[in-house]
């Protein structure tokens, strides 16, 4: 799900329907976590494949935004946090838009973090099996962007989308 963080509170956005931010708005505590996979992990043993990764668990509780300057601004931080400056070209939600978009704020509360890098972890007695034991590191790239067939005559390719690279590279020991 697309999220912004502004200051200690986490934006969600999604249909007015939809149940999951229904639920999380419901007043109860709840748990957010995020988690990026940066490779997988195979070890001689079955028991000691595992994966690398970084992680977040935040804790809070969530409120319903209904104020329509919270709303917008809130909609326009999650454009951003997925694309910045995209906020400034886009053309703001319309009023029924905004109407047919449930906003919620995540308020932090507490966190933690967790990280999970390097080799396998294997029984001692293990290590002589004729087995292959490492990692198989995953990466996210941003491809080159491929413009809307539908656009119109004459739209530049703005320079933030020009720029706009995402490499996230497990960190593999030794390179």
């Amino acid at each position: 799900m697309a999220f912004a963080r502004v200051g200690d509170s986490i934006y969600f956005h999604g249909a007015a329907a939809n149940r999951t931010l229904k639920a999380l708005t419901s007043g109860i505590e709840s748990c957010v976590t995020v988690t990026l996979l940066d490779g997988l992990v195979l070890a001689r043993s079955a028991f000691h494949h595992s994966m690398n990764y970084r992680s977040v668990m935040l804790f809070g509780t969530a409120v319903r935004v209904n104020d329509p300057d919270e709303k917008l601004s809130a909609v326009l931080a999650i454009l951003d946090h997925l694309v910045p400056g995209r906020s400034e070209d886009a053309r703001p939600p319309s009023p029924s838009e905004l109407r047919a978009t449930q906003v919620v704020r995540f308020a932090i509360e507490d966190g933690s973090a967790k990280v999970r890098e390097g080799g396998p972890i294997e029984e001692a007695e293990d290590l002589g099996l004729g087995v292959w034991a490492g990692e198989l590191p995953i990466e996210l790239v941003t491809m080159a962007p491929v413009p809307d067939e539908a656009m119109a005559d004459g739209v530049g390719m703005p320079s933030y989308v020009a720029r706009y690279r995402i490499r996230r590279v497990a960190r593999v020991p030794g390179d």
